[in-house]
């Protein structure tokens, strides 16, 4: 029963981070974009936020659950089926956190410094230029991270098989 709560509880994350990424960010730009509305990137921009910031605590706190509770659960997976699902919650717990307590952190604090909003601020600006780099940063651990939960699926569920 344990392993299958478990492999429930990440699932349920994994997809709730697949659908943010496939389909609330694009959504919420392409939506506002359509109005013409002048601030349409920073209004998007601020629901997306909001809504990564749900994706990556639940993201931390569910993999550190995880990571607690692989010790009480029977299993006849291997050692190494074990250790590669730790490293995996570990992964998910490290990007997660990184994403939300440091890179979107430093997003806001580049979006408050800019005072006015995004879209009006020059592609060439300094601030600009480093928003658009921590974006693909928090892009990129938010993929790892999903990668790691959808390796950590597959072992929670060979493990339930035995």
């Amino acid at each position: 029963m344990l392993s299958f709560s478990r492999l429930i509880l990440l699932a349920c994350w994994f997809g709730a981070a697949l659908f943010f990424g496939a389909v609330v960010a694009p959504a919420a730009f392409g939506v506002l974009r359509s109005f013409g509305l002048p601030n349409a990137n920073e209004i998007a921009g601020s629901i997306v936020t909001r809504s990564l910031s749900v994706v990556n605590i639940a993201g931390f706190l569910i993999a550190l659950l995880l990571l607690v509770t692989i010790f009480l659960r029977r299993s006849s997976a291997g050692r190494v089926s074990f250790i590669v699902e730790c490293i995996c919650l570990a992964i998910i717990a490290l990007s997660t956190g990184v994403g939300h307590w440091v890179i979107a952190a430093r997003m806001r604090a580049l979006r408050a410094a800019m005072v006015l909003p995004i879209d009006q601020i020059a592609m060439d600006d300094s601030r600009r230029i480093a928003f658009n780099n921590l974006h693909g940063y928090s892009v990129n651990v938010l993929g790892l991270a999903m990668i790691a939960a959808l390796v950590a699926l597959v072992l929670m569920a060979r493990s339930l098989r035995n």
